[in-house]
């Protein structure tokens, strides 16, 4: 099993599914964790929750069928009894535990019915003089049907056969005072006699922050290498004319930041270059990211290009292409509007448009980028909130056009660190302020035992001639109930639900012990609380129409509270709106609560975000609260949630194209990362070779992680 050549087709798929494509790739795959097999725990002095290895004999088996088909073993040593117990097992298994076996088991302990028991431990029969193993086993993340002592056959042999050469020079190596990357490599897979698995899973061990900082190194080179690749590709070159972003600067009823100048002259020379630009727009809520694309966009027209505008979802699309009309038809450009649903007919008429080079300016959602829809000379493409589009729908919309430019805008804040590391093949601005007159948005705590103070704060605000959302996280999902609720608001409960609803009624969703109330049940209690208000309802199961029918009553004033999910997160923009409610915010996310907060505080009037939350609250979304409430800078938010979440998920980095990183944590490891950025300029000015080596034994079997 050890030749390679042998290996079986099956075994080389599961390989695959690992991310081990070649042999030299088992040496990167590293343990998660590690056995301690190295000496026996007498039964008598196991804890629960400990992991440990003990040996007796089987002193019961038998097959239980209570509540469902078991096999239950009881083991006994000189000093006391433990239970093994197994779900799913095998004949072989049975006859292995037969009554009279000596077994020796590992596994993690916890109290049972009965006393300690061990739940699908690690068995195997051994002999009174049977040998202790010398070493920490290692455990490898792997995947169903490969076995461990496969996989660990399989990394002996790389290790044993393959050359460990350093890739990086002995100078550099001195420098940072990294360990030897051979020595980490065999240490990590088949540690020394004398070290316990405690020391080997603290990932500052030396051996650790070698291979965390050969990985940190191997994404900047790739990154600094795509920059580079990018510089030799041709785009057109969009000369700065500014006669009609002069025009618009000059309509506006505001005057641009200095952060949006600033911002803007970084693209506009960026799309002046013969070579695709691909920018990243960073800005806070609220911070005039549209602005500034909308000047982008007149700099690719005014060369005679097209633009396309995308956004994630039907709301955020429609708020620019409302926002972009008014502000571009006064120079004689009308945007086209393109998204799924729009009937057929007027699906056709604006690809049309589009196709014949009539419409210099497309916006819309992902239908921009379906194959029926083809740009006469597209220059430009702009993705809004970049992040929630998956790398193959970029690729799309970028191959729209021989080699356009991209600019993706983001309003969820990214901490230096981050952007440095996670976007060191793209180009960042940030627009680092807000504009003038924004008012400061008051943030509160409130407890939902004091639900009936914020129901008399909503009607004061909205007497007062006010506007207010309600969010909540989840709505029922009957789509029976659905219909029922978009009737008449002065319907009673009784009339909205029917006689016949009781199989149906209105359900709580239960999570974590807690009872969520669904935007449907607190839309029909709002609606009987505050009769005398005009009361709406928004959720991402309305049809778009219906959904843009309540937001444009909304904003015109025609209702008071907006009852919604959080559809309104992005793009919704109210000036008159002063309250937001957020129902059971210790369920959402930081990123959440910072763009639902940004929803008001647009207008003069003081505002003011409610946060309700139940308790009891988990440690993490008690520390997620205070951070919001203790914040308003998006900047620092995202740092904060950075060391809560980690960088995967707060980038969404598995729909991003960033290539994960395995060992390395950007918050943990900021020493590192920046002795990686470093060293990869080192290595592509003086040492290319060892780059190219390093690039090859990191990155051979991973796709292109090109950002599109």
């Amino acid at each position: 099993m050890t030749d390679p050549a042998k290996i079986s087709p099956v075994t080389l798929a599961k390989l695959a599914k690992l991310g081990i494509h070649h042999r030299a790739d088992l040496l990167l795959h590293l343990p998660l964790r590690y056995e301690d097999e190295t000496h026996l725990a007498p039964i008598a002095t196991v804890q629960a929750g400990e992991t440990v290895q003990v040996q007796g004999v089987i002193a019961h088996s038998e097959v239980a069928f209570r509540p469902r088909r078991t096999l239950v073993c009881r083991m006994e040593d000189s000093g006391g009894e433990l239970y093994l117990r197994f779900l799913n097992f095998y004949p072989s298994q049975q006859k292995q535990l037969a009554v009279g076996r000596r077994i020796r088991a590992v596994g993690e302990v916890r109290m049972g019915y009965y006393g300690p028991e061990m739940v699908h431990p690690k068995c195997r029969a051994v002999d009174d003089d049977t040998p202790l193993q010398q070493s920490l086993t290692p455990v490898y993340p792997t995947t169903s049907g490969l076995a461990q002592p496969l996989l660990r056959k399989l990394i002996v042999n790389a290790l044993e056969t393959l050359p460990l050469t350093d890739t990086l020079p002995g100078a550099l190596l001195k420098k940072l005072r990294l360990a030897d990357f051979a020595d980490s490599l065999r240490l990590l897979h088949n540690p020394a006699p004398d070290i316990s698995a405690s020391t080997l899973e603290d990932r500052s061990h030396a051996a650790w922050r070698r291979i965390k900082f050969d990985e940190l190194l191997a994404q900047q080179l790739s990154m600094r290498v795509h920059h580079r690749e990018r510089g030799k590709r041709i785009a057109p070159a969009l000369a700065a004319h500014g006669k009609l972003t002069a025009r618009l600067i000059k309509n506006l009823p505001f005057a641009l930041t200095s952060a949006q100048q600033r911002t803007f002259a970084e693209i506009s020379r960026d799309l002046a270059q013969p070579h695709p630009m691909q920018r990243l727009l960073l800005g806070d809520v609220g911070s005039g990211k549209t602005i500034v694309a909308a000047l982008a966009a007149l700099q690719a027209i005014e060369n005679g290009y097209q633009v396309a505008l995308m956004a994630p979802t039907e709301i955020l699309a429609e708020q620019h292409y409302l926002k972009l009309s008014d502000w571009l038809e006064p120079l004689g450009i009308a945007p086209v509007w393109l998204s799924g649903s729009l009937k057929k007919k007027d699906k056709q008429l604006a690809a049309e448009k589009i196709a014949s080079g009539e419409t210099l300016l497309a916006i819309g959602t992902h239908a921009l980028f379906q194959s029926s829809v083809e740009f006469h000379k597209l220059g430009l493409a702009i993705v809004d909130e970049q992040h929630k589009f998956g790398v193959q729908q970029r690729l799309e919309l970028r191959n729209k056009g021989t080699e356009p430019h991209q600019l993706m805008m983001s309003a969820t804040p990214i901490p230096r660190t981050l952007a440095m590391s996670y976007y060191a093949d793209l180009d960042v601005s940030v627009i680092d302020e807000l504009p003038p007159g924004r008012t400061p948005v008051v943030t509160k705590l409130v407890s939902d035992a004091r639900r009936d103070e914020v129901f008399e704060r909503v009607r004061a605000s909205c007497m007062a001639g006010q506007q207010a959302y309600w969010v909540c996280p989840l709505i029922a999902e009957s789509e029976a109930q659905l219909r029922h609720v978009t009737g008449e608001a002065s319907r009673s409960r009784e009339q909205l639900l029917g006689p016949s609803s009781r199989t149906h009624r209105l359900r709580r969703t239960v999570s974590e012990g807690l009872q969520l109330q669904t935007a449907l049940e607190t839309y029909q209690l709002l609606t009987e609380t505050f009769p005398e208000l005009r009361v709406g309802l928004a959720h991402g199961k309305l049809s778009s129409a219906e959904k843009a029918q309540v937001m444009a009553a909304f904003k015109a004033g025609e209702l008071q509270l907006l009852v919604a999910t959080t559809v309104i997160e992005v793009g919704v923009d109210v000036p008159n709106a002063s309250l937001m409610v957020i129902d059971h915010a210790e369920r959402m996310g930081l990123a959440q609560l910072h763009q639902l907060r940004g929803r008001v505080g647009r207008g003069a009037a003081e505002s003011m975000c409610v946060l309700l939350y139940q308790q009891p609250l988990s440690e993490l979304a008690r520390a997620r609260l205070k951070i919001i409430y203790e914040n308003t800078d998006g900047f620092v938010i995202a740092q904060q949630d950075l060391h809560l979440r980690g960088p995967g998920e707060l980038l969404g980095a598995r729909q991003s194209g960033v290539a994960m990183l395995r060992f390395a944590d950007i918050s943990a490891d900021e020493d590192l990362l920046e002795q990686a950025r470093q060293a990869a300029d080192e290595l592509l000015r003086d040492f290319p070779d060892a780059a190219r080596a390093h690039l090859q034994r990191w990155m051979a079997s991973k796709h292109d992680y090109l950002h599109v």
